[in-house]
């Protein structure tokens, strides 16, 4: 660890020495963190997101960046850094190539909802074919298509450090999630990735199958988004198939596509066998009741390992909600559960409404509170759920991550 420089005082003197203007937002947070007791035992996150704020900030630009990188050449207890939401460009992707192919203390990097493009995206993945400190990056929503997606697979097959990689809502498209699920069969390494909303013209389901293949021979892989994919009962079955001789993965996210009844028979099926997967998000499919009843059926008894599961938005009414609840009764590992969305009848809101007053289903795991209006049993919605925190974080812990974020903390990563 080095020694503990001024990092505001170092800030001001770069500044002058490149004659570029301080930015304030900049020049707060490093005050801040001069302030910090920890940093010399646990290393510290430069929070620099540029939403967030009560106050609007001058967002990070890539001169300010360049700035800041500076400053952070000579500060390896900095370890993290989250730069979401700011302007940065492929000209700052190539100053943080720069340092990620220099810096050996820097393990978590937010640089999502930025500007960089495709050229940026092939100088960060290159930088990581070096870099042995990087554990957990996030590109979610910059613009880097198809091509910057490969260039991130091709880095798959070359690094072994990165532990969590976020591609959601970058545009990826076919060549790139196909490259990617081939890079993964030889990765040993990654632990979580997300792949949600590729950018895709076929409508048969390849990457699917490639993906499925992977989950096969993959025995690293724990947690995977494959959230709006046009995913249909066809390609369910494919992952189901696959799943059947994985025995690592935990979390399985596929939210956001066209999963019916007869997908989730398959899945179903799976939780009777599967003694790994702990969490399942299937938020806005049309599972309906008969899907509803699929999963309590795996549930009530076979299934004593999922943790997590979350129908929000199901067309799902009352029948397959009680039979849910009652599954509550028996399987005492199901912790979590979220249903905002669906019908919530009279039967549905009772049945839940006595589990939470039992304390069979805490306030924090689930996603609706029971209240009475005039005798009558009634469920509001609450701010839970998975995912919650993917996009925006809270300034302040206001909720425990466990109840409210992606993982339940299953990853053993930390912030990171």
């Amino acid at each position: 660890m080095s020694v503990l420089p001024d990092l505001h005082l170092h800030y001001v003197q770069a500044c002058q020495n490149l004659s570029q203007p301080e930015n304030p937002f900049i020049a707060r947070v490093l005050q801040e963190a001069d302030k910090n007791d920890e940093i010399s035992t646990k290393g510290i996150t430069l929070k620099l997101a540029g939403n967030n704020h009560l106050v609007p900030v001058p967002r990070v630009t890539d001169d300010d960046f360049g700035v800041l990188v500076s400053v952070l050449g000579q500060a390896a207890f900095v370890t993290g850094l989250d730069l979401a939401y700011n302007v940065l460009t492929d000209a700052g992707a190539k100053t943080m190539a720069t340092f990620l192919q220099e810096n050996s203390s820097l393990r978590y990097l937010n640089l999502m909802f930025n500007d960089i493009g495709t050229s940026g995206a092939e100088l960060i993945a290159g930088a990581l074919h070096k870099n042995e400190s990087l554990v957990h990056l996030r590109m979610t929503g910059n613009k880097i298509g198809n091509q910057g997606g490969m260039f991130f697979a091709s880095m798959l097959k070359i690094n072994s450090t990165l532990e969590k990689l976020d591609l959601g809502d970058c545009d990826v498209g076919l060549q790139c999630l196909i490259a990617m699920a081939i890079a993964l069969t030889q990765n040993k390494s990654l632990k979580a990735i997300n792949l949600n909303r590729p950018l895709l013209s076929s409508q048969q389901e390849e990457t699917t199958v490639h993906i499925a293949r992977m989950l096969r021979s993959n025995s690293s892989l724990v947690e995977l988004h494959l959230g709006k994919h046009e995913m249909k009962n066809f390609g369910v079955e494919r992952l189901c198939e696959a799943l059947y001789e994985n025995s690592s993965l935990r979390y399985l996210d596929l939210s956001c596509n066209n999963i019916t009844c007869d997908g989730v028979k398959f899945l179903g099926e799976l939780l009777k066998r599967n003694k790994t997967l702990e969490i399942l998000n299937l938020n806005a499919n049309r599972i309906e009741d008969v899907g509803a009843i699929y999963l309590s059926e795996a549930l009530a008894t076979r299934n004593r390992t999922l943790q997590a599961l979350s129908i929000v938005s199901n067309n799902i009414t009352g029948k397959g909600l009680v039979a849910l609840a009652q599954v509550m009764q028996s399987n005492m590992k199901l912790s979590h559960i979220y249903i905002w969305g669906n019908k919530l009848d009279r039967s549905a809101c009772v049945a839940f409404s006595e589990l939470i007053e039992m304390g069979r289903l805490r306030l924090g795991c689930t996603d609706v509170a029971p209240y009475e209006v005039d005798g009558e049993v009634l469920l509001a919605e609450l701010s839970h759920g998975l995912g919650k925190h993917r996009y925006w974080a809270p300034r302040c812990a206001a909720v425990a991550p466990g109840a409210a974020n992606a993982s339940l903390e299953i990853l053993a990563v930390s912030e990171y």
